[in-house]
């Protein structure tokens, strides 16, 4: 049965965030469109990263009304069903622009849950 720890889901975001950076590394847009290993890799970790948030707390998504947590879930689906129609310019521009601030938050969540243990 999987873990309902929100420390569990908040470390498999920054597992895969950190595992999106190491895939990445040193890749400009046009590199990761041309490699179809990679964007399976990156999809697959967005895809994880999307149904960890889905597990976490109220209390989590109300300390973080900055993250559009709506749009964080339903992307997973995207991958999922809509897989077609996945935009590689929008994943890369996710993974340039909007998983560091997300790693953040998940680092500091982590960081209080410890602080309260």
């Amino acid at each position: 049965m999987p873990s309902r720890n929100p420390a569990h889901r908040l470390r498999d975001i920054v597992d895969n965030i950190d595992a999106i950076r190491l895939f990445t590394a040193n890749m400009d847009s046009a590199g990761f469109g041309a490699d179809q290993k990679t964007v399976y890799a990156v999809v697959r970790a967005l895809e994880i990263i999307s149904e960890a948030s889905r597990r976490l707390p109220a209390e989590v998504k109300e300390r973080h009304l900055e993250v559009d947590w709506i749009a964080v879930a339903a992307a997973g689906n995207i991958y999922r069903h809509e897989y077609e129609g996945v935009d590689l310019a929008l994943i890369w521009h996710t993974v340039t622009h909007d998983l560091e601030a997300l790693r953040n938050i998940a680092t500091g969540e982590l960081d209080r849950l410890r602080d309260r243990a």
